[in-house]
């Protein structure tokens, strides 16, 4: 089964097991991490599961739509690497990814 690394405001980072059709978020929240609070639900309306994603994966990644670039224009903790987790679906193809939560806004 495919592995998304998490990595928790505390820096603590932990591998989860995770199967097709779910988003990021989806399986960071259903992993129990409290830090992404997904508001929204996944919907693309809020950025409360902004997350950072290694660099090696972004090419792998769909484009970023223009609601989610607002959205993260939001926070004050916007990098290159920014992405919201609820607009990334997990796959086989991103075995291994790496996403570090992003500091609450």
């Amino acid at each position: 089964m495919p592995i998304l690394n998490v990595i928790d405001r505390t820096g603590e980072q932990r591998a989860i097991e995770a199967g097709d059709g779910l988003s990021v978020m989806q399986v960071v929240r259903n992993s129990g991490f409290g830090d992404i609070l997904a508001l929204c639900g996944g919907c693309c309306s809020c950025a409360t599961c902004h997350v950072y994603v290694d660099p090696a994966f972004g090419p792998g990644l769909p484009a970023m739509s223009g609601d989610e670039d607002d959205l993260l224009d939001s926070s004050d903790h916007r990098t290159a690497q920014s992405r919201l987790s609820c607009q990334i679906p997990f796959s086989a193809a991103l075995d291994g990814l790496t996403v570090t939560v992003a500091p609450e806004d």
